[in-house]
């Protein structure tokens, strides 16, 4: 949730011609992932569960992959980039770790 809420505040400052191209692109993947780990939560079955957190890891790629390109058209900073690309990539090792963990209790 922290990390949707950072890309909502970074968005703000992305030109205006950008609210309806790369802006919401990244705001509707930030709120892919919670969303997708929330819904798949609540499902029964662990094999929906998995397919969710798979979505909310592509959601996650697809963020990644727009903050890249935000710094290369220098919308964003290195500082914030890193950053941000960071928490990415912890969330995406948590997000795998889980899938991990889930899977192997699905076999068992």
């Amino acid at each position: 949730m922290g990390l949707v809420t950072e890309v909502y505040e970074m968005t703000r400052s992305f030109p205006k011609r950008e609210v309806y191209a790369l802006s919401s692109q990244m705001q509707r993947a930030a709120v892919s992932i919670p969303s997708n780990i929330a819904e798949g939560h609540e499902r029964e079955h662990i094999k929906e569960y998995l397919h969710h957190l798979s979505m909310a890891q592509a959601s996650l790629a697809e963020l990644e992959t727009q903050l890249e390109i935000s710094l290369r058209l220098a919308y964003i900073q290195n500082e914030q980039f890193n950053r941000l690309f960071n928490a990415a990539q912890s969330l995406g090792r948590q997000l795998r770790a889980l899938r991990i963990s889930l899977a192997r209790s699905q076999t068992s």
